[in-house]
């Protein structure tokens, strides 16, 4: 496959980048990543994906754009309030990049439709605001041995984890981080106790990072590590994660489901 003139150009700081190169943006051209949700973390996500010419990108969320969703979800515009939140951030994304074919998944995963859609992706970027969507995701990905990337938000703090048990030994899942649903009451989204606009964006670009280095297989994956961003600190730190050897999903001997 041979860079047209305008790809030449467009991906030129990707080219001459050592790590990168020519053979690395054909990589992220022929690359299928799936986002779930396209909110405040899907909103940079998307974004950085599309501009670095992630050849096809699917989206899932059956939410519509709402005022107060724009504060933080930099991918949705005024005028797109009352729309499909697929269908508005396919659009910016054909705006920034014409090169990039969307998939809309305007639906919420659950157990009949997630390994129908998951299965068609190299990699899942999570980014809901729900326990129980991120364990189904969870769940499907080791399944079929997709690599997952996960983050979540606080008010002025996020977190972000590669999930690939299927690449190593002693690699986790997301269920050795967060074997079971908290209780409800313990559910907070920022709807309840709100958030720093661009804490969401400092996170979904680490998570969009973290998704280009899995596509171009280089430097340290964040599998088997979590990394913690505080805002009011303005610090990062990074624990190991391991692998939880009864975990019912990924552990040897275990079983999905």
């Amino acid at each position: 496959m041979d860079f047209t003139d305008e790809q030449l150009e467009r991906y030129a700081r990707h080219i001459i980048l050592k790590d990168v190169g020519g053979a690395g943006q054909l990589a992220l051209m022929r690359a299928k990543v799936l986002v779930v949700g396209a909110g405040g973390l899907g909103s940079p996500l998307l974004s950085y994906l599309a501009a670095a010419g992630v050849g096809t990108i699917g989206i899932v969320d059956d939410d519509e754009v709402d005022l107060s969703n724009l504060q933080r979800q930099i991918i949705h515009a005024t005028n797109d309030i009352g729309e499909a939140k697929s269908e508005s951030a396919a659009a910016s994304i054909a705006a920034l990049n014409s090169d990039v074919k969307v998939v809309q998944h305007n639906l919420r995963l659950d157990a009949e439709n997630v390994a129908d859609i998951i299965g068609n992706y190299d990699i899942v970027a999570d980014g809901t605001d729900n326990f129980k969507t991120r364990h189904i995701v969870n769940d499907t990905c080791v399944a079929l041995k997709k690599t997952l990337v996960s983050a979540a938000l606080g008010p002025f703090e996020g977190q972000i984890g590669t999930f690939k048990p299927h690449a190593g030994e002693g690699l986790p899942c997301y269920r050795c981080f967060l074997p079971e649903e908290p209780p409800e009451d313990m559910q907070r989204t920022c709807s309840d106790i709100g958030i720093l606009g661009a804490v969401a964006g400092v996170v979904g670009t680490l998570q969009a990072t973290e998704v280009l280095k899995e596509i171009l297989g280089i430097g340290d994956s964040l599998a088997g590590k979590m990394l913690f961003y505080d805002a009011l600190t303005a610090s990062t730190r990074t624990i190991k994660l391991p692998q939880d050897p009864k975990c019912p999903v990924c552990a040897t001997g275990g079983h999905h489901g």
